[in-house]
Parts: structure tokens; sequence; C-alpha cells
């Protein structure tokens, strides 16, 4: 069940990320934009749904797996953004390459504590009513 729900998670979250690319690809710029946006918005899922999970809903550890590790973790790409950060660097842009380093790091960081607090706030509201 834990691989079955993990290579689905994985096939649906590399689709999701694979569309999510396609329907960016008229943009013209050269700034990683999607790489971009999918990680700062797998921090926030993933904050969001560990917290959930771990702290306030019972669900099968299969499924958590699933969508933690296979979905969210298919969606999201460190090695594009790595490859990424290196052609910026590669064609001397420093400054884009320094902005795409603090935005994900910072952002993530961000996106992930903004998960975590509506997790519990919607727990919380949940519980009171």
């Amino acid at each position: 069940m834990l691989y079955l729900a993990l290579a689905l998670g994985g096939a649906l979250g590399a689709i999701t990320r694979y569309l999510l690319y396609q329907s960016t690809a008229y943009w013209e710029t050269t700034f990683p934009y999607p790489t971009l946006m999918i990680n700062l918005a797998g921090c926030l899922v993933l904050g969001f749904f560990f917290t959930l999970t771990l702290d306030y809903l019972i669900l099968h550890p299969a499924l958590r797996t699933g969508f933690g590790t296979g979905f969210v973790g298919a969606f999201t790409t460190f090695s594009t953004f790595s490859v990424e950060n290196l052609r910026l660097l590669q064609q001397g842009e420093l400054t884009l390459s320094l902005l795409y380093v603090l935005a994900s790091l910072l952002g993530g960081l961000l996106c992930a504590g903004i998960g975590i607090h509506s997790a519990r706030w919607l727990a919380r509201r949940r519980l009171r009513g």
C-alpha cells in the first residue's frame, strides 16, 4: 500500500508540475518564475499538510507518504532550481541568481510558516465550533 501510494502521488505530482510548466512556456523572461512558484506552493502545501495530519488528524501513514513525499516531492524540484541558478550565473546574471536564491529560501520558509499557521488556525477553529 505504501509503495502504491508513493508511486501514484509521485506520478500525479510530476504530471502537475509538467502541466504548470507548459502553461507558462510562453513567458519570455530570464527569471525562472515557474520553478519559484511551484517550489513556494510546495512549501506552503507541505507545511499545511504535515501540520494538519501529524498534529490534528489521523491519516494512514501510506496516504501521508503518498501525498507528502510522493506528490509534493515530485511536484517541487530542487534540482531544477540548482540548474537554473547555474545557468543564470553562466549568463552573467549575478543579480537575478542572487534574487532567485533569496526568494526561494526566504519565500520557502515564509510559505511553509504560512502553511503551518493556517493548519493550526483551521484546526483550532474546527475544534471550537
